[in-house]
């Protein structure tokens, strides 16, 4: 259970002209004519301090192509048994794992925190990305540490905390910049190592014995059954529903994760065609695939804006692909990543924050348009997604693509686990009801930890965003 209050770290830290923008956003006039000045302020307000706080459980999806989900429950649990015995001579009460109840291969288990720890003298500070990663359970990796104590030694206990503004110099042995606590941790090298100028340190460089929100490590455990995905990003995969034997086509596919849910989806039958620009990504996924003893995953290096080719139609095995070659696309887009959890920091300016949806409507024109419109067969599924909280990246780009493109409805999403979409964008009742709005800040501050995990992981969530297409 939660041991201190909701709210332990400062609202999301934005440039003042980026908070202006999402407090436009979330007090548009559709919105503050439905619900009033005061609850749209305060969902806004919810929002900011939701962001820079984890999420209250961690979902884990299981390998249920390779083994029952109860299997992989008992294993995990065997599992992190070890890790508690090894981690702590205090006697812990075992980690909770439960099956979701609508997500036939989603675990979740609860985040204990925030918990009361105390700081100690010894201070280490690290980058506000791997500080994020420590309040959702990962172990300080030495690539992360920007500061340490200047006779740091393997073994020493030290404080750690996160750098929220970049502003921390790499080897410094002090910071007194703004900083959060994240939690305690034991030093797994000496700080000559960590700052070694000849050969990077990499590996773990603090173990994190004490952390502010606790939860299990998942580093190498049983890489090849369970894969840590937040759940909004599980909830995609199953919305597509992709059917054995059907050819899919993931567009922005990395990191991968959602790749290799089709596949396991599909029961590795049929075809999953992984494209993105950038070439290690690809490795990535490939590597994701071959450790989940996934055949159906076809990855490659490819600009998914000229997926289309426009040679005569032939059976083609790589990019550009012939039209309607697809029964089921999914373009989860790049955005703004407004929704990610925690971050405690941007230093994203507005022009930075509006240029996404430009880029992304870009790319959504040209996909849809020119491509992903043309590769979908006729009644094919086309499944658009973000980890964005804004109108322009959302709900505007389904007004768009709805008054674009004729062929295009809306089709209801199983299972619905979010709220529906948000007013702002001209949408009618009947189509927002059709979207699917992860909005962490409806229930922020009122998460009751007795109400049972799995009800409490379906709202606690990081921001994201669904829409669901039909082709006619």
């Amino acid at each position: 259970m939660h041991t201190g209050e909701m709210s332990v770290f400062p609202k999301i830290s934005l440039k003042p002209e980026v908070t202006e923008y999402l407090r436009n956003v979330y007090l548009n006039k559709e919105v503050l004519a439905a619900v009033g000045p005061q609850e749209a302020e305060s969902r806004f307000q919810k929002l900011l301090a939701c962001l820079s706080h984890p999420p209250s459980s961690t979902c884990v999806r299981a390998s249920t192509h390779l083994a029952p989900l109860e299997d992989i429950r008992l294993s995990l649990e065997k599992e992190l048994e070890k890790q508690q015995k090894c981690g702590s001579s205090a006697e812990e009460p075992s980690v909770q794992i439960a099956p979701h109840p609508r997500i036939t291969d989603v675990l979740l288990l609860p985040v204990d925190g925030p918990r009361v720890v105390e700081q100690l003298s010894s201070e280490l500070v690290v980058g506000a990305q791997c500080g994020s990663a420590v309040l959702r359970g990962a172990h300080v990796f030495a690539p992360g540490i920007i500061s340490s104590p200047k006779y740091m030694k393997a073994g020493d206990m030290v404080s750690v905390f996160s750098d929220l503004e970049g502003r921390c110099t790499r080897g410094a042995t002090s910071f007194q910049g703004n900083k959060v606590f994240v939690g305690n941790g034991v030093a797994e090298m000496d700080r000559s190592s960590i700052f070694a100028t000849e050969t990077p340190a990499r590996g773990v460089g603090v173990r994190m014995v004490d952390p502010l929100y606790k939860s299990p490590s998942f580093d190498g455990v049983l890489p090849s059954m369970v894969f840590l995905q937040n759940l909004p990003s599980v909830v995609v995969g199953h919305v597509l529903a992709p059917q054995p034997g059907e050819r899919i086509l993931d567009m922005c596919a990395a990191p991968g994760g959602k790749t290799c849910h089709i596949a396991a989806l599909m029961w590795d039958k049929g075809e999953v065609v992984a494209l993105d620009r950038i070439r290690n990504k690809i490795d990535r996924i490939r590597q994701n695939a071959q450790m989940l003893s996934l055949q159906s995953i076809k990855a490659f290096c490819f600009n998914s804006t000229q997926a289309v080719s426009d040679e005569p139609a032939q059976e083609a095995e790589g990019p550009p692909f012939p039209p309607e070659s697809f029964d089921r696309v999914l373009l989860d887009a790049p955005c703004s990543g407004l929704g990610q959890r925690p971050i405690m920091a941007s230093t994203w300016s507005l022009k930075e924050i509006c240029s996404y949806p430009l880029l992304q409507r870009k790319l959504f024109q040209a996909t849809l348009l020119l491509q992903a419109v043309r590769l979908l067969k006729k009644g094919g599924v086309l499944v658009y997604s973000t980890c964005t909280v804004t109108l322009s990246e959302n709900e505007e780009q389904v007004a768009w693509a709805l008054n674009t493109f004729p062929c295009l409805s809306l089709q209801p999403q199983e299972p619905h686990i979010g709220s529906e979409g948000m007013l702002g964008a001209g949408l009618s009742p009947e189509q927002l009801r059709l979207l699917q709005r992860f909005s962490p800040e409806l229930s922020w501050e009122q998460t009751d930890m007795t109400v049972p995990l799995t009800c409490r992981a379906d709202t606690d969530t990081i921001g994201f965003f669904i829409a669901k297409f039909l082709k006619t």
